[in-house]
């Protein structure tokens, strides 16, 4: 029952399901495992891996748990222990393959590489489950990329995507259809807008949005270098409290935004640390502009933009745990999502241009502090230099971009895929 409790994103009861399974087995380590996976979702990741300590005390040979705790110990910069984690796991089940896809994350690698050969070794191997080659696939592109050998690199990343995509069942027709139902509800999301003039007692959001891949989790460490500032990452509160509206505009109406604002604005405040903002990394909230718009007058809204092509790229080479986005595993259907996208936030920038900030990625790292100090002023702040030095921002950092946002702000990543460019056969070539 907690997991299913988990899976309907009510993580308080299912952790209270759990430590009802305790009461009546002390020793259950899947128990402490699946309390510390509750805790990671509501960002209470100190506890998360004091759970994970209580199922490894009692299950020493718990595979999983050292696995799932090296990805807290990730999340947290903290990539020695984090490496020390994911190759205990593997030490004691060295078929682990999403083991080694984690623990290839954060590693560099040579041709003598232990690891290296092992993983080369297992995916020799008939019997494997298609979600263990999957994730072998994504583990040895990123092994010759560190190599040089870019065949084998993209290689790999094709068969592994092959087999995400398969193993989603995706088609880009489900996006297709949800994209023509967020573009009928918005006009009876903008008839019934909310008229709230101040908000005294909750943070302000703080939502920052656009293609995953685009930027956005370097900007939110930057506005959360701000002490008024908390960065509260990736939350599901908007698709998971208001989602229902968007894709039945009869359910919508001026009782039902205020629901959704107050449910939200009670999770979030949860989060805050007592500051009046709180940043929402979400990417995929562009869906929900007019929804945003409609509920909260007085959010900050800012439209993360980058290079087409590395956007589209960097989505096809990164394995995302979430199952909801199959797009990212097909070249073709990242360009046809891709214009999706563009055409949606054309038609929101035209209904809702005065609350949306359009902040270029490129623009950002290149002219930093000009583009950082517009920024802060959008929001109404007052200027800190430490916004000025986002990879000091010692907050836990649960995406894709973990690594690079705690290093000094570079320049030059967004061309990063032109060396894959004479394998893919001119399929940007429509993005340039």
């Amino acid at each position: 029952m907690g997991n299913a409790l988990k899976e309907q994103g009510k993580l308080e009861k299912a952790i209270e399901a759990y430590n009802n399974a305790l009461s009546l087995k002390p020793d259950y380590a899947e128990a402490y495992n699946n309390i510390a996976n509750a805790l990671k979702e509501q960002d209470k990741l100190d506890e998360a891996i004091q759970a994970y300590k209580k199922a490894l005390f009692i299950k020493s040979d718990y595979a999983e748990a050292f696995n799932n705790m090296g990805v807290i110990l990730q999340d947290q910069g903290k990539l020695g222990e984090a490496t020390e984690a994911y190759s205990r796991a593997i030490s004691l089940e060295s078929e682990y393959s999403e083991a080694h896809r984690n623990l290839s994350s954060i590693k560099n690698y040579s041709e003598a590489d232990e690891q290296f050969i092992k993983v080369q070794e297992l995916y020799k191997r008939e019997d494997l489950s298609e979600n263990s080659r999957c994730n072998l696939n994504f583990t040895l592109a990123k092994m010759y990329e560190d190599l040089g050998e870019l065949d084998k690199t993209f290689s790999h990343l094709a068969k592994g995507n092959a087999l995400r995509k398969k193993t989603l069942k995706y088609s880009i027709n489900q996006d297709t259809e949800l994209f023509t139902k967020l573009k009928r509800a918005q006009p009876n999301l903008f008839k019934n807008a909310l008229d709230i003039k101040e908000n005294s007692t909750e943070p302000s959001p703080i939502f920052v949005l656009g293609m995953l891949r685009s930027g956005t989790t370097l900007v939110e460490q930057v506005i959360s270098s701000h002490s008024e500032v908390t960065g509260a990452g990736e939350l599901n509160y908007v698709s998971r409290f208001g989602g229902y509206l968007v894709l039945d505009s009869a359910l919508i109406n001026t009782a039902a935004i205020l629901e959704f604002r107050d449910r939200y604005l009670s999770e979030v405040s949860k989060l805050s640390d007592r500051n009046p903002f709180v940043t929402d990394k979400m990417p995929q909230n562009f869906y929900f502009v007019p929804l945003i718009c409609a509920a909260f007058p007085e959010a900050k809204i800012i439209h993360v933009q980058r290079n087409a092509i590395a956007t589209c790229w960097s989505n096809y080479k990164q394995y995302f745990v979430s199952k909801n986005l199959g797009y990212c595993y097909d070249l073709n259907d990242i360009v046809e999502y891709y214009r999706l996208y563009k055409d949606l936030m054309k038609l929101w920038q035209s209904r809702y241009s005065d609350r949306i900030y359009n902040l270029n990625y490129e623009d950002l790292v290149n002219d930093q502090e000009n583009q950082t100090r517009k920024l802060i002023k959008y929001l109404c702040l007052k200027w800190e230099e430490s916004c000025l030095s986002p990879q000091k921002n010692k907050r836990s950092v649960r995406t894709a971009s973990q690594q690079q946002v705690r290093q000094k702000v570079y320049k030059g990543s967004s061309e990063a895929w032109r060396k894959y460019e004479p394998y893919l056969n001119g399929v940007f070539d429509s993005l340039k």
